[in-house]
């Protein structure tokens, strides 16, 4: 099985995920019921770790919960564990092996804070190093580059999202849920136009890749893949930080990848900055969006599906994002399934 044949599997595996991890989420609101976290902290590397943007920005605007990001090398590397003992303690793995996140889970459980493993394999050392387990389901991930790992990370994210605030008396939330394996369907149909995309830009090597809010995750994790992948020196930032002096970077004919869906993230101040860069800096702008108005200020754009609830919508507009690196690597003239240097499975200390 290719990364493409992975990335074409995403729908049926989350709509999978959607039906089998209910049960793991409800033991966990029992623990949280019997001890309510005052906050969340969150381990994870690499595309993991931007799972856990994702949940910093879906648990803080929608349950308004307080979410820090580890760092694990104050254990790994100092031996200090800091208190998290009233927190909710989550730990996110691919492979559930990194020894510095399965750390992480078993300092916190000490503490007696609760944890929560979220990893696509079940006998890990993750999740047996936590008290709840949710399993991603997604199957063997056979391609060095994750991508239905991740998008199972950020559904098990938006599910925790959805049964906290049912809790709390918002009986909907959970199925908002339910749109999304239809709308990653549809996002695959955008396949042609990501592959002319990538074609054109044949032998890029270096890019920005903008976004803010929710999709913030989105643009950190398009970066990586293009560097995984395509070699492509692929800096994210949030738009925000972007001009706090990175766009001095931008020259005629830089590229800029950004991703602006309609919300609050995509508002008026996203726009204008790619109006700027385009007309000001001479910047070769693509947009994934599923705004009209803001694909016509790009010079190539991908059409998100409409109507997907902002905090949703990193779901799928990484899926474009991931057929992008894909096609880029190959126009680029390298193997997707061989990138350099890279291995499956992680072990950091």
């Amino acid at each position: 099985m290719t990364m493409r044949d992975e990335i074409l599997e995403q729908p049926a595996v989350v709509g999978h995920l959607l039906s089998s991890a209910r049960a793991a989420l409800d033991g966990l609101l029992a623990r949280l019921d019997r001890k309510r976290p005052e906050y969340v902290v969150i381990a994870g590397r690499g595309t993991s770790d931007h799972a856990a943007v994702y949940a910093q920005y879906v648990l803080g605007v929608r349950n308004r919960l307080s979410v820090a990001l580890a760092a694990p090398s104050i254990l790994s590397l100092y031996g200090v564990a800091p208190d998290v003992s009233r927190a909710l303690v989550i730990g996110i793995s691919q492979s559930g092996a990194s020894p510095d996140i399965v750390a992480v889970v078993q300092a916190a459980r000490s503490q007696g804070a609760p944890t929560l493993a979220i990893t696509n394999t079940p006998a890990s050392p993750l999740a047996e190093a936590a008290e709840h387990l949710v399993d991603l389901g997604a199957g063997t991930e056979r391609s060095i580059a994750a991508t239905k790992s991740y998008t199972a990370e950020l559904v098990a994210v938006a599910m925790l999202s959805a049964v906290l605030l049912d809790r709390d008396g918002r009986q909907d939330a959970f199925a908002e849920l339910d749109v999304l394996p239809e709308a990653m369907t549809r996002v695959l149909d955008t396949e042609p136009d990501v592959q002319r995309i990538a074609r054109a830009a044949a032998g890029m090597e270096r890019c920005i890749v903008l976004g803010r809010g929710f999709e913030y995750a989105t643009a950190r994790e398009w970066a990586l893949k293009l560097k995984e992948l395509s070699g492509v020196l692929a800096d994210p930032y949030s738009t925000a930080d972007f001009e706090h002096g990175p766009k001095a970077l931008v020259e005629p004919g830089f590229p800029v990848l950004a991703v602006a869906p309609a919300g609050v993230a995509g508002s008026a101040d996203l726009r204008g900055l790619l109006v700027r860069l385009r007309t000001e800096h001479g910047a070769r702008i693509t947009v994934l969006s599923d705004d009209t108005a803001t694909r016509a200020l790009a010079d190539e754009a991908v059409a998100l599906p409409e109507d997907l609830p902002e905090w949703l919508a990193p779901i799928v507009s990484i899926v474009p994002a991931q057929l992008h690196a894909y096609h880029q690597t190959i126009a680029n003239g390298r193997d997707p399934e061989s990138p350099q240097h890279l291995s499956k499975v992680t072990l950091t200390r």
